[in-house]
């Protein structure tokens, strides 16, 4: 697709929009996930096996050994990234704003002075003051912009260079003991931004970006290949006069153009605040809508999967020389350092566990009570705190209601999962037959299957050490005819 009258593009040093910042912190997380890994060192296993998530390669390089199978996780590396969501256009001259934005590699080689005033590369040098440096891949974070019209021209579409220039800097060091090169090869990509109105209030919204730069010989190392590849990559889409659809939970009207968006190697979610849909956030891994970085995280540890209170008591314990070879490794390991050393005890005492939200609480069962099943099944909390108040209960052989059909221990379902609160790898398993294990009442008052895929070669060794997939009543589907109710099931709520 040609270029357009409708576009726009910058490709560096992009001016913060509104909509952005709110997801900025976020965005960040994603960028650097994986970034470096405690214990900060290069010297460690983990740190040797790097830049996992959103990377682009050249097509021939990624072919070289056979197709890759899109995956909606990332996981597997591409040469392209492919976004669809719909959009809602709120005004005639409403607009879209596509921001790219991925890491470049910088090899940085420190380099030896010799006898003879020639320089050799060496993996580590200590200057006269005792500083180490220590060669190491470093990244840059890039950025580029596109602002489309969704006007009867958007449906054109519109393709746009994109990438970052290879260059050398040189940092010679103290007494000519030595020097530190960075290198850093070219980037070359093209992002494809394309809009098909759907009704007069719905556009689907295609943001397509590929590697187009040269590819290494075929059987290069992956380590090598990454040089001229863009890495972290992942795009946030805002505009003016736009609101987006949650992918993960459409509403029901918009359920089936939602089921035909198309989103390899890419998840996008809402960002911002919840309620909200201003800006959209597609990113390499998977995310919830309106995911937030926990206001207690005084920091970046990179790797937003982990608590921060055990990666920052983790972080404490390197002794003295590790923290040496931490901060010789990367500058961010520095920085992570510095923090976690001058902590205050007051921001990580805050650091120890939070409550989000508080449900009412109902009174405790008298002493010697029991709570009954009935009370238990109808969302009354029972009383679980004190000791034998779950005795009115039997996960292996209560039964909840779903569509007029008792489903306990034994029975035959088909997984329907919801988006609203599902977990995201629930989803993978839509339609996927399954047998119920045992009902369980949560604390809350809520019920929970579990359950064991037909289709699982290891469902006996999961049923053996009760290892289970979890399910509300509404996200199952009976594989068995209704029937008049034992005396003996549960009253829960029908589905």
């Amino acid at each position: 697709m040609a270029d357009g009258p409708a576009a726009s593009t910058a490709t560096a040093d992009v001016s913060p929009h509104a909509d952005f910042e709110q997801v900025g912190a976020v965005a960040d997380a994603v960028l650097y996930e994986g970034y470096l890994l405690y214990p900060y060192r290069r010297s460690s296993a983990k740190n040797r096996v790097r830049w996992q998530f959103g990377v682009l390669f050249p097509r021939h390089w990624v072919e070289a050994d056979g197709p890759v199978t899109p995956t909606v996780s990332g996981s597997a590396d591409s040469w392209y990234q492919r976004t669809e969501c719909l959009v809602r256009p709120r005004r005639p001259d409403a607009t879209v704003r596509v921001r790219l934005r991925y890491l470049q590699m910088q090899r940085k080689q420190v380099q030896e002075t010799g006898p003879d005033g020639g320089h050799r590369d060496v993996p580590s040098l200590r200057t006269a003051d005792g500083t180490v440096h220590l060669t190491f891949d470093e990244a840059v974070p890039r950025e580029a912009e596109i602002t489309l019209r969704l006007d009867e021209r958007a449906h054109q579409g519109t393709t746009v260079p994109v990438g970052a220039p290879g260059g050398t800097d040189v940092e010679p060091l103290p007494r000519d003991a030595g020097r530190v090169v960075r290198v850093r090869e070219e980037l070359r990509g093209t992002v494809t931004v394309t809009a098909e109105r759907l009704a007069s209030d719905l556009v689907r919204l295609q943001v397509r970006t590929t590697h187009t730069g040269l590819a290494p010989a075929p059987r290069t190392a992956r380590d090598e290949a990454l040089r001229g590849a863009f890495i972290a990559t992942h795009t946030l889409i805002g505009g003016d006069g736009v609101e987006f659809v949650s992918l993960i939970d459409p509403p029901a009207a918009l359920h089936d153009q939602v089921r035909a968006c198309r989103n390899e190697f890419t998840f996008p979610v809402l960002g911002g605040d919840p309620g909200t849909a201003r800006v959209l956030l597609s990113a390499p891994i998977i995310l919830p809508d309106h995911p937030q970085v926990a206001p207690e995280s005084p920091g970046d540890l990179h790797d937003a999967a982990e608590i921060d209170e055990i990666l920052t008591l983790r972080t404490m314990l390197l002794t003295d020389e590790e923290k040496r070879e931490a901060r010789a490794t990367d500058p961010r390991a520095a920085a992570i350092l510095d923090r976690v050393d001058t902590m205050p005890p007051e921001v990580f005492a805050r650091l120890h566990g939070a409550v989000r939200s508080l449900t009412p609480s109902r009174p405790a069962a008298p002493p010697g009570e029991r709570p009954s099943r009935a009370a238990a099944a109808s969302g009354e909390r029972p009383a679980w705190w004190q000791e034998g108040g779950d005795d009115g209960l039997s996960p292996a052989t209560d039964t909840v209601r779903v569509d007029g059909v008792p489903l306990g221990g034994g029975s035959r379902v088909r997984l329907r999962p919801r988006g609203r609160g599902a977990d995201a790898q629930d989803m993978f398993l839509a339609g996927r037959t399954a047998e119920v294990a045992a009902v369980f009442h949560d604390v809350d008052g809520s019920v929970h299957l579990a359950v064991t895929l037909d289709d699982d070669p290891a469902s006996e060794l999961h049923t053996w050490y009760g290892r289970f997939h979890y399910f509300r009543p509404d996200e199952l589907e009976p594989l068995e005819p209704a029937r008049e109710p034992a005396p003996s099931d549960t009253p829960a709520a029908e589905a």
